[in-house]
């Protein structure tokens, strides 16, 4: 995270952002009401249950608002210095 950042949405800001940590939790739910049954640990998940393979983080513009992956933020700016 110490690589500037440029929104490709409002195109102008380069200093103010949220950096959203993600952090999966896998559970087993009960299909009638939903209610979280079992938390899965990740090591034991089972062959039907694909484990989370997503971004750690996500970047939110702190003017527009928009969310998209960090990668985006670093390769606009690269694009436009």
């Amino acid at each position: 995270m110490s690589t500037p950042y440029l929104c490709p949405n409002c195109k102008t800001n380069r200093s103010r952002f949220n950096i959203i940590e993600q952090h999966a939790k896998s559970v087993k739910l009960n299909p009638q009401t939903g209610e979280i049954l079992e938390e899965l640990d990740q090591l034991a998940l089972g062959p039907l249950h694909v484990p989370y393979r997503g971004p750690n983080y996500k970047i939110q513009c702190g003017i527009c608002g928009l969310i998209e992956e960090e990668l985006s933020f670093i390769k606009h700016a690269q694009l436009h210095q």
